[in-house]
């Protein structure tokens, strides 16, 4: 290996490895080294340099110098090779791990190569990605050779090679969708606040804007819904509603809630709660199904939301009052105040800051746990009886259903054929083709008229 070809090899791994110059330089003095140990002993104080600029090899073993390819040709050409080959991974996969470590949290394009079981490998240029099912859109499936944009959540080492982790459920995947298709996001004047997911079912999107003349509701949907339905598309149809973000949580929630229509919202600041009031024709459609709608806006406005009407939040506190009456040391006073922050039931006494109910109520710290601990009591009892409760609600609907079922099973009794009344005898009732009857009849007048002449 002389000089040239050393600066040769270099240059041509730093050109299509993409690995540093000084990474080369340095793997080739470690296989050297390697090779002369092999003959000299590990313990045998060994070196080789080699020159920056010219690509000349010095060696040295013990104050006596070596020649690199003595080394190398008699005693150590395959180990060298290996050593080289070995570093060369180490830095290739160094070089992979830093340049994709940069692209963590962002959108990235490959080609499906392949599905092995629960995992499907993605090509990325020179590098194999896995999509863990866990991280893969519900209902969605992928083909070799589908192009596919997920996003880089982890890279790290493994043996000599780099392992890189997508995923498609991530929030910030909405996000990256969003700032490619909407040039005002990524130019900095909307601006995404908040994002709550439930993959391939719905997304809520909080933006805002620093232009007042910019509309960031309409530009996000843009004209006829073209610009969301590029990111509806990608991902797989999920369904994104847009909202105004406000600071102000009397202003957020009801638009974090929308398509429903709120009628008052009641914050308490205590719990982190609020108290969202609607009408009954509105109540379905802010919980939306199976509770989805209200679940994405707490996420989204970090409020934990309880959707009501005025008569059952009338009913609830009724109910919480005089529960909280009932626990020694809880006057009618305390327990309105308690209510009046947002504690409706025993579960939230439980949770309660023992020095804030002790400000409260001017209670003594003994009397607090006192409280504390008869309120867990009571909501293990209440947890129990709404479990008995609903066993038998279900055991009820169960019978019902099995009677209906049993019902429906009987065969229907045939209707008996109606019966005629028994005609009366008369002359105006006979057959009109009993010709011997009329012949009679017609005989007798005969006679009759004969005796009165």
């Amino acid at each position: 290996m002389n000089a040239s070809e050393v600066l040769r090899i270099v240059d041509s791994l730093h050109r299509e490895k993409n690995i540093e110059k000084e990474l080369v330089f340095t793997a080739i003095e470690s296989a050297l080294v390697t090779a002369a140990r092999k003959h000299y002993g590990e313990e045998a104080d060994v070196e080789f340099v080699i020159d920056r600029e010219s690509g000349e090899i010095a060696g040295r073993c013990e104050q006596e110098e070596l020649n690199h390819e003595e080394v190398v040709g008699r005693i150590g050409a395959q180990t060298a090779k290996q050593v080289i080959i070995q570093k060369i991974r180490e830095a290739e996969r160094d070089s992979q791990i830093e340049e994709f470590s940069e692209l963590i949290n962002d959108l990235i394009s490959g080609t499906v190569n392949r599905n092995e079981g629960r995992v499907t490998t993605v090509t990325l240029g020179s590098v194999e990605a896995i999509l863990p099912r866990s991280e893969q859109i519900p209902g969605e499936s992928y083909q070799p050779n589908d192009r596919i944009r997920a996003l880089v959540t982890e890279v790290k080492p493994q043996g000599s090679r780099v392992k890189v982790v997508l995923s498609r459920t991530r929030p910030k995947l909405v996000q990256r969708l969003f700032e490619s298709e909407i040039p005002e996001i990524a130019d900095g004047v909307i601006t995404i606040n908040a994002i709550s997911r439930e993959p391939g079912y719905r997304s809520k999107v909080a933006v805002s804007s620093f232009d007042t003349k910019v509309d960031c509701v309409g530009a996000c949907v843009g004209v006829k819904g073209n610009r969301i339905k590029m990111v509806i598309d990608e991902l797989a149809g999920e369904r994104i509603d847009i909202v105004r973000f406000d600071e102000d949580p009397q202003v957020m929630i009801p638009n974090s809630l929308q398509p429903a229509d709120v009628d008052e919202v009641i914050l308490c600041q205590m719990m982190g709660r609020a108290i969202v009031l609607v009408g009954d024709d509105q109540l379905s459609l802010a919980i939306g199904k199976r509770g989805q709608n209200v679940r994405l806006a707490s996420k989204l406005c970090g409020w934990d939301i309880e959707i009501m009407t005025q008569p059952e939040l009338e009913q609830q506190i009724d109910r919480a009052v005089q529960g909280f009456c009932q626990i020694e040391g809880i006057n009618e006073e305390l327990a309105n105040r308690l209510v009046g922050e947002g504690y409706l039931s025993y579960d939230d006494l439980e949770v309660i800051e023992p020095d804030d109910l002790m400000e409260m109520g001017s209670l003594s710290a003994e009397l607090v746990d006192a409280i504390v601990e008869k309120a867990e009591v009571l909501a293990q009892e209440a947890e129990i009886k709404a479990a008995e409760e609903k066993r038998a609600r279900r055991a009820a609907e169960q019978q019902a259903a099995l009677e209906a079922a049993q019902l429906a099973a009987q065969p229907v009794p045939e209707a008996a054929p109606p019966v005629s009344p028994p005609a009366e005898a008369s002359a105006t009732d006979a057959p009109a083709d009993n010709d011997s009857s009329g012949e009679q009849v017609a005989e007798a007048t005969a006679a009759e008229k004969n005796d009165q002449a």
